[in-house]
């Protein structure tokens, strides 16, 4: 299971992909660009103006109207994996470098405008998920001992606490914006399912119960949905998120009532890493792909 975490090591595949956005209400698509390269993991800015994405290792600031792409200047961190978090104040970018010396992903912080990256985590591998929205403390998936668990950090750096002990992989930790909660997905029980916890590891608590395999829980802004890629299970085993499938993009309420599919589409791994609502909760940007 761990042998396939670290495929997600920042690399080029192959693909043509299509940036869009849905509209939760309707259902309805819009595609914004397409690119005759892999792109993963679009990510709204607070202005509703602007998207983040990986391509190719390399963090992208995405202007909607004008269709522009700029590079961020991340320093040394150009081997980023497609799981990077903004800091509540949007002044600072998250990412999971995979460091030259080993080829580990490790968590480091770097201004989002520029400048210098800072190592939170040295221990690797380490995958960065989530944020708190009081902007002191970093939750991720971390691989100590052979077991892939949850674990959270002060974003200055510093001891690890580990929050989940459960056999295999647990992945995907995210905040709530409410702070009070850490969405998560595991295999415990079979399947991958979205879990909830409390930010101490506590009431762990599985909120999907479908023989789908289900990753990566974002809540909306107003704290009202919760987002997730969907596989289906005949296809991809339960530790495994690859690309180039048909999926689906589901929704649930944040009650863990009412899941219903919202977009089906050709892509897994990068289509809907990150937290891609836009902030009035009413949009998900996303990539399918073509090959």
């Amino acid at each position: 299971m761990h042998v396939l975490r670290e495929r997600k090591a920042a690399r080029y595949r192959e693909a043509t992909s299509l940036l869009q956005v849905v509209d939760v209400a309707s259902g309805g698509t819009e595609l914004l660009k397409t690119f005759d390269h892999c792109i993963e993991a679009p990510n709204w800015l607070k202005d509703g103006k602007t998207l983040l994405y990986n391509d190719s290792g390399n963090i992208y600031l995405y202007d909607i109207a004008s269709g522009a792409s700029t590079k961020l200047d991340l320093g040394h961190c150009d081997r980023c994996n497609n799981d990077h978090v903004l800091s509540p104040d949007e002044t600072m970018l998250g990412v999971s470098h995979h460091t030259v010396e080993d080829g580990l992903s490790r968590i480091y912080v770097v201004p989002l405008r520029g400048g210098a990256p800072r190592l939170v985590t040295p221990i690797a591998p380490s995958y960065l998920h989530g944020w708190s929205p009081d902007g002191k403390t970093l939750s991720y998936c971390a691989e100590r001992n052979g077991e892939y668990d949850i674990y959270t950090i002060a974003v200055e750096g510093g001891v690890e606490t580990r929050l989940t002990d459960a056999p295999g992989l647990d992945d995907g930790a995210e905040y709530s914006p409410c702070g009070r909660y850490i969405w998560f997905n595991s295999v415990r029980s079979g399947n991958m399912q979205i879990f909830r916890m409390r930010t101490d590891g506590s009431e762990q608590t599985q909120m999907t119960f479908d023989r789908r395999n289900n990753w990566f829980a974002h809540v909306s802004p107003d704290g009202k949905l919760v987002s997730y890629i969907s596989y289906d299970a005949a296809e991809v085993e339960p530790g495994d998120h690859p690309a180039n499938k048909n999926v689906e993009i589901r929704l649930m309420n944040a009650d863990g009532s009412q899941p219903r599919t919202l977009v089906k589409l050709f892509g897994g791994q990068g289509s809907l890493n990150v937290n891609s609502w836009a902030p009035d909760s009413r949009r998900l940007a996303f990539v399918s792909y073509r090959i």
